[in-house]
């Protein structure tokens, strides 16, 4: 579909420059006026260089000039109480996990305990599009999954939302790939886990589990990780799904815990999730068709109120008093006292919260519906 408009965009373009350099044909017995000189073709402009990353001075780093470094500093720091052994074994963890991010996570004490479950929502949006934000990656949701398209597909609904800002990060890339099979064709690869350690690769593939047919919509933001943005980055390349919101967290790979003596928790990425075609997404993550930056407070907020409230409120504009009619036959000016009362009130009003990545994805449905239309 996207490729659709790149076509017309073209059509466009190529139509107004063969316009622009047609001529006008003199009338018979007219004086023929000379010629204009040809149009000269537009040239490209050159595309921006983007700036060379600075070098890294450590990657020049040789093993001995690294070890005599270390030696170095323990000798002749003004501390040396800051370079003992703990301190140089710290550095070197710290130093690593910096370098492997986001492949390698320190968690402390108690962070691997389980989660609360976070169960799926489904709404129908302005009667036409259908939302759901899957929450928990779990066979539950799953099942809730089913039967939300369900009544969706009852409503014969074209357009769907699917929302995995609230997703928390996780791992469980089997459940993933069922999320995926409610919308992709059969038979279809989904994607890849490798592990260096492995000698086969574990290969996930479509069912028959399709349950949408339609145009589908799938909302990220930086948060969404593991799992979560594997589903989004397949659906793109299977549905041609479109995303909307911000630039995944780039966790597509699976981790292993290895429980440290003081309770803490190393977690290290052991296999990496690889898409059709050898595409990877770690650890760069994925980059949303259509970007759109909202401050973070905002958008956890708007997130916590949609769950426990509905979503429809904060998508749609609520429309300001106009003058009309019936306050002309009443004598009276709904804009204006609308103005007197805001004048009356003390605090200024706060603007309505609003779920900008949700509205920017409805606006999406409602632009490439008319396109279709108008087709």
């Amino acid at each position: 579909m996207r490729k659709n408009f790149a076509a017309l965009a073209a059509a466009i373009l190529a139509g107004g420059a063969c316009l622009a350099q047609q001529l006008p044909v003199p009338e018979p017995g007219a004086t023929a006026s000379p010629a204009p000189p040809p149009l000269a073709a537009p040239t490209a402009a050159p595309a921006p260089k983007e700036p060379a990353k600075p070098a890294n001075v450590l990657d020049s780093l040789s093993l001995p000039d690294a070890q005599q470094a270390v030696e170095l500093l323990k000798s002749n720091y003004l501390d040396p109480g800051a370079l003992n052994d703990t301190a140089i074994a710290r550095a070197t963890v710290q130093g690593l996990l910096d370098r492997l991010n986001p492949g390698v996570l320190l968690l402390p004490a108690g962070a691997a305990a389980a989660e609360e479950p976070n169960p799926l929502r489904a709404e129908i949006l302005d009667d036409r599009v259908g939302y759901l934000r899957l929450g928990t990656i779990s066979a539950a949701n799953v099942n809730e999954l089913d039967a939300a398209l369900k009544g969706f597909s009852d409503k014969a609904l074209k357009s769907a939302i699917l929302d995995l800002r609230a997703t928390p990060a996780g791992g469980d890339f089997a459940i993933a790939a069922q999320v995926i099979e409610r919308f992709a064709p059969k038979g279809k690869t989904l994607f890849t886990i490798k592990r260096p350690s492995d000698k086969q690769e574990r290969v996930f593939t479509a069912g028959e589990n399709l349950g949408f047919r339609g145009l589908l919509i799938v909302l990220t933001d930086k948060d969404t990780a593991g799992a979560s943005e594997v589903i989004a980055a397949v659906l793109r390349i299977r549905v041609n799904a479109l995303i909307v919101g911000q630039r995944t967290r780039g966790q597509a790979v699976e981790f292993d815990d290895y429980p440290l003596h003081g309770g803490q928790i190393l977690r290290i990425g052991a296999g990496e999730v690889v898409l059709p075609e050898e595409h990877s997404i770690y650890p760069d993550g994925v980059k949303p068709d259509l970007a759109v930056n909202v401050p973070e407070a905002p958008e956890k907020e708007v997130l916590r109120q949609e769950f426990a409230g509905g979503v429809s409120k904060y998508v749609f504009e609520t429309e300001r008093p106009r003058m009309n009619e019936a306050s002309l036959v009443a004598g009276t000016n709904p804009e204006i006292d609308a103005m007197e009362a805001a004048q009356r009130t003390k605090e200024r009003a706060k603007p309505p919260l609003r779920d900008v990545i949700l509205q920017r994805g409805m606006d999406a449905i409602t632009s490439i519906s008319l396109y279709e239309n108008a087709k």
